[in-house]
């Protein structure tokens, strides 16, 4: 496990655990990364979890908000942000969940163990009644539930990166 260095607080013996973390990117930072984000959180209390967009929206998408409150997590205070203000920052791993943001993702300065792709359709661009666009939603974010409980299993069950 890695452990970051005592404060001057700490006995020079106390070892911290160091949080995972996740940046999950995708281009508007509206629907997929805002779900993606609160189901990782929702797993485990013990990982840092962010989200960006390579072209960050106005605003979270409506239907986003409300598929998610659906299953009783709340993202209605959530913003959209640009990737540009987490490009200095370390990461565990960086996940895009469109084509778009992983062709398009940008080179870190800050230190990333591993980028993965776990692609989506987007949601956003259903069309139709009321209903069948919260249908769109709903089929994505129980993908999004489904790949990202797998990966929690298979890489952060035990409480590290592997």
């Amino acid at each position: 496990m890695d452990y970051f260095c005592p404060s001057p607080s700490q006995k020079l013996g106390d070892q911290v655990p160091r949080k995972t973390r996740i940046l999950v990117l995708c281009t508007g930072n509206s629907a997929r990364s805002q779900m993606a984000e609160r189901v990782l959180r929702s797993l485990d209390l013990n990982i840092e979890v962010h989200s960006a967009g390579t072209q960050a929206a106005s605003e979270v998408h409506p239907a986003a908000i409300q598929v998610m409150k659906e299953i009783g997590l709340d993202i209605s205070s959530s913003l959209p942000k640009p990737v540009s203000q987490f490009l200095r920052h370390s990461f565990d791993y960086v996940i895009t969940l469109c084509d778009d943001a992983d062709q398009n993702c940008p080179a870190f300065t800050g230190p990333v163990k591993d980028r993965l792709h776990l692609g989506f359709p987007d949601p956003a661009k259903a069309t139709g009644s009321d209903e069948e666009v919260l249908v769109a939603f709903r089929k994505v974010r129980d993908q999004i539930r489904s790949r990202f409980s797998e990966f929690y299993e298979k890489h952060l069950k035990l409480g590290q990166p592997k």
